[in-house]
């Protein structure tokens, strides 16, 4: 695993950061300590919790236990709700303010590292939210703030200078749009992470061949035959992520999303351990020659086309 740093004071965070969510310990709790310890082995210091469910915060306080708390990071994200019903999207001062106390109580991890704002819309963060935020930084319950999506509004948010960090999704495919506002977060040293770095549209050889291809065809589609196969059929597009050998397509997306230098870290998610050992050799694996040139070329092609 390697290192990064992560926020002003200096810390190290591993370049993945594990997601923990309902699934994790659909199971039981016992699947879900299992997860992390073999999370620790692989040498990820990072978790994020998906909600502020209180089942899913003690299954991690229980699995950090014996870990100095100084060397693991937590993120909590804030407004994705806590399992129970009718908890969603309470960016309230009062609702996120009960959920960090509540979670820091059943978890015993004395703080969190950084609370994550999933996906705020514009009048969803009142003053008052924005004050409760600040003062439980101020009491050192949270560390740092951070604010999560992929939005415009997000633009907003990292122009307000009110965040520390940065989550946003960061493909090979990814727009414009997302790669300059991870520009501009950089310029005023937000720190990133980033996540759905293997998106649906890429996840299988047929969609990356026509993730960013332009639809042709005649009336209705019906009359136009279907052109034959060629040697250069699908050239410029992201097909090769199916055809390289020795490297699974997630992991080829997840190494290139780790070449951005502005990115701290990115989030994973593991359904067991097998996928999750996979994903956590990817940070000391070096990409075969050639394949940041055919993403290149793939993403620009894609950009003509658009």
């Amino acid at each position: 695993m390697r290192y990064r740093p992560f926020g002003q004071a200096g810390q190290a965070v591993s370049a993945l950061t594990l997601s923990l969510g309902p699934r994790d310990i659909a199971k039981g709790p016992e699947a879900g300590r299992e997860l992390i310890y073999s999370a620790l082995e692989a040498g990820i210091n990072s978790y994020r919790l998906e909600t502020a469910d209180p089942v899913l915060a003690e299954v991690l306080g229980q699995a950090l236990q014996h870990v100095e708390r100084k060397l693991v990071q937590v993120s909590l994200t804030l407004g994705a709700g806590d399992g129970r019903r009718g908890s969603d999207r309470d960016f309230s001062a009062e609702g996120m303010t009960s959920a960090i106390d509540r979670a820091l109580q059943i978890s015993n991890l004395g703080w969190f590292d950084l609370a994550l704002l999933h996906e705020p819309a514009d009048h969803e963060l009142p003053q008052s939210s924005l004050n409760a935020l600040k003062a439980l930084r101020a009491t050192e319950r949270v560390r740092l703030l951070g604010v999560s999506g992929d939005g415009d509004v997000m633009d907003t948010y990292v122009s307000t200078g009110a965040f520390d960090v940065l989550a946003t999704p960061f493909h090979v495919n990814s727009q414009w749009q997302i790669r300059s506002r991870l520009r501009v977060a950089r310029e005023s040293d937000m720190a990133i992470f980033v996540y759905d770095y293997f998106p649906e549209s890429l996840d299988t050889a047929k969609k990356a061949a026509n993730a960013h291809q332009e639809k042709k065809g005649g009336l209705f589609g019906f009359l136009s035959p279907k052109p034959k196969a060629g040697p250069l059929d699908h050239a410029g597009t992201f097909a090769f992520l199916h055809s390289t050998n020795n490297w699974p397509a997630e992991a080829i997306c997840l190494a290139y999303a780790l070449t951005d230098p502005a990115v701290s870290s990115v989030l994973i998610n593991a359904s067991d351990i097998e996928r999750l050992n996979m994903l956590a050799m990817v940070p000391d694996r070096d990409m075969p020659p050639g394949l940041a040139a055919q993403i290149e070329m793939a993403r620009v092609a894609g950009a003509k086309a658009a």
